[in-house]
């Protein structure tokens, strides 16, 4: 019998409670702050760009953002405070806020009347005060409740500025979540490039940025720079670039202060109009491939009424630049169509080091168009015998109707392959065997990926050697052992990845499969546990006597038990990518020709885990 659809079914949330219940749409994912994109960091960055508003109108030029020990965090302006009667509307009246006023802020990076309300709703406590003209008020919530408030302003012989002071609820959150300082660095780093002249101190350090973008490429390139760099700057745009000997893209783009990690339309219409300008300039058409073979950019505009594809505002989907109608692309190109023309055409060095990158990408390229045919014809004829593969049916890129859960395990041996192979949904799960320890690619050129078999037969399994288009497996998964050699293998695997497919990880496809590393049963029940914490948990419920098996590797693992650890219940940890340099430094340490300092590192942690212990 059908239930009853009645008026009394119908409910509404007030403000606070719809962003307790949903908090996913307002910042993304609930992490502890272990990863750069946990919700925390939203939160930080919303209870920050109010105070950055204000600098951009012209008002106070320093900012104090301070984290304790226990991550209850406060941010202090000194801009002109928000005013005394509008205090309670902004911090607990949703779409309240003065970036309605396209005069006030007219390019704002703020959530338009949601960012303070979010902080304060997710919020153990929070607490908002304002000064302005030797007068303060203050506000205490908890959840977005009201546990204080000044009735009354009162004198204050503080400078005008508006102050925030929250600590996330624990009840939403993880318990144990706290701010890594790391990732408040660079967020503060970045306001610092993005704002030239404003000074932001995170618990007592000082970041403040002269030259803007051009800081920033400096200190996140991790190549030598061939020339320049050349820095651009207009009305509403900023744009700095060189190109390094890498072969890779690098690009840092923001929209009115937003870090715009997953790039939009913004990046699109700079990657274009530089391979216009470039043809013009040498009146050759190079291949924008070449052309854009080694570039590091960072490329900033301010728009008015930003779109983004998302709450959290990674990738900007807006066309115009404002209510007029100008096109994102026709802003971009005519800027660099003057700009950068005018910048070669005076620094005929620069442009000569520019040319001979351009053609040194594209001698590699037709000597890798040979060494592919190569490649291509010997994987077609090991086709025939290779067994590496166990395909699925559903893919990615296919209008399949389960096309979006189309997975790949990448496996470590015949035995681990032959478990997932027979546990496995034949429909959307495919799985690939590795020979054994692929070969370290760091610091190889692009040639190895068609000349090392493995490689080859792996790009061409997730058919991604022209671009993402084409890949077959929403879900890339290496699936390696917990012990020293499962570990070995799955670093080998990241560092091909990124590599030479760097996207593949940008774009979220890449994960890392948690396997558990105990099975507690008794008669009646089993308990699988993939660290000491579950194990100790799952004893104390299935009583002493429980009989307890410790994994070695997944081929100890039966195929019965492996439909339970890639089911629906299956863990998957993805793996992220910070951009900027930290990622090829992480890589050139753990796996460049860097042995001796690698040891003391090893030795040093070791004897810090011994003491821990």
């Amino acid at each position: 019998m059908a239930a009853e659809y009645t008026e009394a079914d119908i409910k509404s949330l007030d403000w606070k409670e719809h962003i307790r219940m949903r908090p996913g749409m307002y910042i993304g994912k609930l992490g502890d702050g272990g990863s750069s994109d946990d919700g925390i960091y939203i939160l930080l960055k919303e209870a920050m760009d109010n105070s950055i508003d204000e600098y951009v109108m012209g008002y106070g030029n320093e900012v104090t953002v301070d984290i304790d020990d226990e991550s209850r965090v406060e941010v202090r302006d000194y801009g002109r405070g928000i005013p005394l009667g509008k205090l309670m509307d902004c911090a607990a009246k949703i779409n309240t806020g003065a970036k309605y006023d396209s005069e006030a802020f007219k390019k704002s990076v703020g959530l338009n009347g949601v960012g303070i309300k979010a902080v304060n709703a997710l919020s153990g406590f929070f607490e908002i005060q304002a000064w302005r003209e030797g007068q303060t008020k203050a506000i205490e919530f908890s959840k977005g409740e009201v546990v204080e408030e000044m009735k009354k302003t009162r004198k204050a012989s503080e400078a005008n500025g508006t102050r925030l002071a929250y600590d996330v609820d624990r009840t939403i959150f993880p318990p144990k979540t706290r701010y890594r300082a790391g990732y408040v660095e660079k967020m503060c780093r970045y306001y610092s490039y993005l704002n030239p002249g404003l000074a932001i101190v995170f618990n007592g350090k000082k970041f403040k940025s002269k030259d803007g973008l051009l800081d920033l490429l400096k200190e996140e390139m991790e190549g030598e720079a061939i020339y320049g760099p050349i820095h651009l700057r207009g009305k509403d745009i900023e744009i700095a670039f060189t190109h390094t000997p890498d072969g890779s893209e690098e690009y840092y783009s923001f929209v009115n202060g937003q870090h715009t990690t997953q790039g939009g339309t913004h990046l699109a219409a700079f990657r274009g109009a530089i391979v216009q300008v470039i043809r013009s300039f040498y009146k050759k058409q190079y291949n924008p491939a070449d052309i854009r073979n080694g570039l590091e950019a960072a490329v900033l505009v301010r728009i008015e009424e930003p779109v983004f594809e998302s709450q959290t505002k990674t990738k900007l989907g807006s066309m115009t630049v404002s209510p007029e109608g100008e096109t994102i692309q026709t802003f971009i190109s005519n800027f660099l169509k003057e700009h950068l023309d005018n910048y070669l055409h005076k620094n005929p060095q620069a442009a000569e080091a520019l040319q001979k990158r351009i053609l040194s990408a594209e001698r590699e390229r037709k000597e890798l168009s040979g060494v592919k045919k190569i490649a291509r014809e010997r994987a077609r004829k090991a086709k025939v015998h290779n067994k590496k593969l166990r395909d699925c049916r559903a893919h990615f890129s296919s209008k399949h109707k389960r096309a979006k859960e189309s997975t790949v395990f990448i496996t470590e041996g015949d035995s681990a392959s032959g478990s997932i192979t027979k546990s496995r949904d034949v429909e959307t799960q495919a799985v690939f065997s590795l020979r054994g320890k692929p070969l370290n690619s760091f610091g190889m050129k692009r040639n190895v990926v068609y000349e090392n078999e493995e490689f080859n037969l792996l790009q061409h399994a997730l058919d991604i050697e022209e671009s993402l288009e084409t890949l077959r497996y929403n879900k890339v998964v290496i699936a390696t052992d917990a012990d020293v050699d499962g570990m070995h293998i799955r670093l080998l695997l990241l560092t091909f990845f990124l590599q030479f497919f760097p996207e593949l990880v940008r774009d979220g496809h890449l994960y890392i499969l948690q396997t558990p590393l105990y099975r507690v049963r008794n008669k009646k029940v089993t308990r699988y546990c993939y660290d000491e914490d579950e194990r100790v948990a799952a004893l104390s419920e299935l009583g002493k006597a429980a009989e307890i098996t410790r994994f070695k590797g997944l081929g100890e693992i039966s195929p019965d038990e492996f439909k339970f650890m890639i089911g629906p219940d299956m863990r998957l940890d993805p793996v992220r990518m910070e951009e900027g340099k930290g990622i090829k430094e992480m890589l050139a340490f753990y796996m460049g020709k860097n042995t001796p300092k690698r040891q003391q590192f090893i030795i040093k942690n070791l004897r810090d885990d011994v003491d821990a212990a």
